[in-house]
C-alpha cells in the first residue's frame, strides 16, 4: 500500500451544517490524515482552486498525477481513496463480507438517515427558526444582521419548498420519525455492548451515522430533544466520535457469525425502510418516470425519482458481485430475513 506524503495536507471545503463534512472531518482525525479545513461554500474557495462538476459539500482538493488540483466530491469513494493512500488505523473491515456489510450501512446512513435530518430541520418551525440563521452565519459570520436575516428567510423557504424531494410530507413524516427513534434504540444497544457499530473499533459506517447525527443531536432542536431526553448514551457517543484521534484501536471487528445476531436489528431497520425506497426508485429511474410510490413500513411513500440513488443500488450490487461465491454465501447468511436481501438483484 502506498503511503501519501503526510507533509502535504489535504484541503477540503465544507460547512458545519453539512453532515457529510462532519463525517469526513471525524474520519480524517481518526485516521491521522493532515488536512486544511476551509469553511463555506464554493464562493469561499480560493480563486485558483478548481470547481467540482457537482457543487456538493464537502469538496476535497486532491493533486493529480501532474501535481494539479482536482475537485472531488462524494464521501464514500473518497474514503476508499484515502484508505488506499494512507496506511494504518483503517476504518474498513479486513473481512470482505464485513466490508460489504459496512458499505451497506454507510450507504443507509448517507442516503436514508439524511431524510430524517432534512425532514426535522425544515418541517418544524422551531427547527426552521434555528437553522436558517446558522446556515447563513456558518457561511459568513461577519455578515450584517439585517442582510443575514434576509438571506436566512430566503434560504429557509427554498429548503422548505424542497421537502418533497427527500419524500417528506404529512403522510411520510411519521415513517421518517419512527425510523429515527428506532435507530436510536438500535444504536444505544450496539454502543452499550461494543462501543461501535461493527465492533470495538470505528468503521466508515460509524462515521456516516455520526455525520447525520451531528445535525440531529447538536443542531436541530426537535430531534435533539428526543435524543437528549431518551438516548443520552447515543448523544454522548456523537460527542466522542467527533475526535477519535487519540483512541487506541485493536482488531475488534465483528466476525460474520457474530454479525448475524448483533447486526440483525440494524439490518432489519435498513430492510424495513431503505430497501423498498431504493428498489422503487430504481424501477422508476429505469422506466424514465419522474416520481415513484411505494409502501414503506406499512404507509404510503411518494417522492421524485433520484438517479443518484439508482446508482447507489447499482454500487451495492457491484460491491456484492466483487466478492467470491463463498463470501457472497457468507454475506447472505447475515442479510437473509432482514429485508436487505431484496437489494441483491
Amino acid at each position: 500500500m502506498a503511503v501519501a506524503d503526510t507533509n502535504d495536507r489535504i484541503e477540503l471545503l465544507g460547512a458545519p451544517g453539512s453532515p457529510y463534512t462532519r463525517k469526513m472531518l471525524a474520519y480524517l482525525r481518526y485516521r491521522h490524515i493532515p488536512y486544511g479545513m476551509r469553511w463555506g461554500g464554493q464562493l469561499n474557495a480560493p480563486d485558483n482552486f478548481p470547481k467540482p462538476k457537482v457543487q456538493l459539500m464537502p469538496t476535497f482538493f486532491f493533486k493529480d498525477a501532474d501535481g494539479e488540483l482536482e475537485a472531488v466530491v462524494d464521501s464514500t469513494p473518497i474514503i476508499r481513496r484515502l484508505e488506499s493512500d494512507y496506511d494504518g488505523r483503517s476504518a474498513l473491515p479486513d473481512d470482505p463480507v464485513m466490508g460489504f456489510v459496512n458499505y451497506l450501512i454507510e450507504d443507509y446512513a448517507d442516503e436514508w438517515l439524511t431524510k430524517a435530518m432534512f425532514h426535522y430541520r425544515w418541517a418544524y418551525q422551531a427547527d426552521i427558526d434555528n437553522a436558517g440563521p446558522l446556515l447563513v452565519y456558518w457561511a459568513n459570520p461577519t455578515l450584517a444582521q439585517d442582510q443575514a436575516e434576509q438571506m436566512a428567510a430566503m434560504f429557509s423557504q427554498r429548503q422548505i419548498d424542497r421537502l418533497y424531494v427527500v419524500g417528506s410530507n404529512a403522510v411520510t413524516g411519521e415513517t421518517i420519525e419512527s425510523s429515527y427513534v428506532r435507530l436510536l434504540d438500535i444504536l444505544d444497544t450496539l454502543i452499550t455492548d461494543q462501543g461501535y457499530v461493527l465492533g470495538t473499533r470505528p468503521s466508515s459506517a460509524d462515521f456516516a451515522l455520526y455525520g447525520q447525527l451531528t445535525q440531529l443531536a447538536l443542531v436541530d432542536p426537535t430531534p435533539a430533544g428526543i435524543m437528549n431526553s431518551e438516548k443520552q448514551r447515543v448523544r454522548a457517543w456523537v460527542d466522542r466520535v467527533d475526535d477519535l484521534s487519540g483512541v487506541d484501536i485493536d482488531n475488534g471487528w465483528l466476525t460474520v457469525d457474530d454479525a448475524q445476531t448483533v447486526l440483525n436489528p440494524l439490518l432489519s431497520e435498513i430492510g424495513r425502510v431503505y430497501a423498498p425506497v431504493l428498489l422503487a426508485n430504481a424501477k422508476a429511474v429505469m422506466a424514465g418516470e419522474g416520481s415513484f410510490e411505494a409502501q414503506v413500513d406499512g404507509r404510503a411513500w411518494s417522492q421524485p425519482s433520484f438517479p443518484y440513488q439508482a446508482k447507489c443500488l447499482q454500487w451495492i450490487n457491484e460491491a456484492f458481485g466483487a466478492m467470491s461465491a463463498e463470501d457472497q454465501a457468507r454475506a447472505r447468511t447475515i442479510l437473509d430475513g432482514t429485508g436487505c436481501e431484496t437489494l441483491l438483484l
